[in-house]
């Protein structure tokens, strides 16, 4: 029987995420898009090689967050979230001229995004009884 769907799958899911979505970009010099931006890097096997690794996980994540959330599910998503990062600018815990701040807060809300659509079906299941069943392709 698979283990049964708990907080630390779901956080496992989250810290995922985040190193697929900060590996890939980040703010700072320690991501994939700066090193190869920095022309330091050059078309090398290892630039490649880590490349397409991230692409493999950014298809894998991204299909099964669209497979379970669908379209209306991440758009929800997006604007629970967006809203959010409005509210903090709101009550003033955020400013519009902290591009840096709110560019960390999108990377870890689109971690979150994924993660949950990673985690949808199993939390549906929680909540509803019901379970999802892929459709078989031909």
């Amino acid at each position: 029987m698979a283990k049964e769907f708990d907080a630390i799958g779901f956080l496992l899911r989250v810290l995922f995420a985040m190193l697929l979505v900060f590996g890939t970009y980040n703010p700072t010099d320690y991501s994939y898009a700066s090193w190869v931006l920095s022309g330091d890097a050059g078309f090398e096997p290892v630039t490649a090689l880590v490349g397409v690794a991230l692409l493999i996980a950014w298809i894998v994540f991204l299909r099964a967050t669209f497979l379970s959330l669908g379209w209306l599910g991440i758009i929800l998503g997006a604007a629970l979230f967006s809203c959010f990062i409005w509210l903090l600018i709101d009550i003033g815990w955020l400013s519009m001229d902290s591009t840096g701040a709110i560019t960390w807060l999108v990377l870890l809300l689109i971690s979150l995004i994924l993660a949950v659509g990673m985690s949808w079906s199993h939390i549906r299941r929680r909540l509803t009884g019901q379970v999802d069943v892929d459709d078989v392709e031909d």
